[in-house]
């Protein structure tokens, strides 16, 4: 009779039926994923891991398992390279990526940004680095390029591979499961240069105190998690906003009313070039100049540099109209 692999009775604890099964704790995460980055496991038991979580949602114990698990596997200095840690897992398809300008400008202003994320995974979207190109900005595909556009530009971008080529592995399974995988969540918390702090969107409601239990789980120093237009680290100025922090152990939530009483139509079309019209003043939406400010007033209010949102909404909009137009 042959013998059962180390890794299956994590596979038990999901998949034992209705009644049987339950979540994992944080130690079994923290186990089950060590093993699935050290390749002590078989391909189909991968595929059967990632979608017995995906079928019952991930819950805040095994994200922060994961995400503990990941940091451990990559062995980085713990040194904090970067002010902020910004997330890009999901791609734009409805309107441009404003979210790059808000990074932009926070990182003219001072903040150092570290944004990293996933891409192609999903056809018929735009991704970070597609915009990027334009504006002249580098993708970083080392840590120490990232950590060197840093100290020159205030900026840097790693796309998942630069952080973990095991990770990007297993976030590109989606076409072939046929859903995305708890990777996705997770990816969005890794932190790969020990910001203090962190913004995260989510596009499923249901997942956005799942960061929040899982950075609280972690004792992470300040994360900021809301529901993002097209799950991007962008505020939807069309809708009102809930932003869900946690802050060493302490969570709790904020409201953030919308910003038009009215809805805007999508753009006809998505074009990466965009973007420097838009920074230069030369031609931008109404509605892209208020996803620019929204979404720096929700990170200006996370690093602690406004009280209310009104105030940090006035700091947004008066950093914007002092950029410095001809920066790219």
């Amino acid at each position: 009779m042959q013998e059962e692999h180390p890794f299956a009775p994590f596979i038990r604890i999901l998949g034992k039926g209705k009644n049987g099964s339950r979540s994992l704790t944080v130690d079994e995460a923290y186990e089950s994923m060590s093993m699935v980055l050290q390749g002590n496991v078989t391909a189909e038991q991968v595929g059967a891991f990632l979608m017995l979580l995906r079928v019952k949602e991930e819950s805040p114990e095994e994200v922060a398992g994961f995400v503990q698990a990941i940091r451990n596997f990559l062995k980085q200095d713990k040194t904090p390279y970067a002010d902020l840690d910004w997330s890009s897992y999901a791609g734009k398809r409805r309107h441009s990526p404003w979210y790059v300008l808000s990074a932009l400008l926070l990182a003219e202003n001072g903040v150092r940004v570290c944004m990293h994320g996933a891409e192609g995974h999903t056809p018929g979207r735009m991704y970070t680095s597609e915009v990027l190109k334009p504006l002249g900005i580098e993708v970083s595909d080392t840590l120490d390029h990232a950590k060197q556009q840093i100290e020159k530009n205030n900026f840097c971008y790693m796309p998942v591979q630069t952080i973990s080529q095991r990770l990007k592995e297993m976030i590109e399974l989606r076409p072939y499961l046929g859903l995305r995988s708890p990777l996705h969540t997770v990816g969005r918390m890794i932190n790969p240069l020990y910001a203090p702090y962190s913004i995260q969107a989510i596009f499923h409601p249901g997942y956005q105190g799942v960061h929040q239990d899982a950075a609280k789980i972690m004792g992470e120093e300040e994360i900021a998690v809301f529901k993002g237009e097209a799950g991007e680290v962008e505020r939807n100025p069309d809708t009102k906003c809930t932003v869900s922090y946690a802050a060493k152990g302490r969570t709790w939530d904020e409201e953030w009313p919308a910003m038009f009483s009215k809805r805007h139509v999508k753009e006809a079309s998505l074009d990466e070039n965009r973007l420097i019209p838009a920074w230069r003043g030369e031609q931008i939406s109404e509605y892209g100049e208020a996803a620019i400010a929204g979404t720096t007033a929700i990170v200006l209010r996370l690093l602690n540099k406004a009280d209310t949102p009104d105030q940090a909404l006035d700091m947004a909009r008066n950093m914007w109209a002092e950029r410095d137009t001809k920066q790219y």
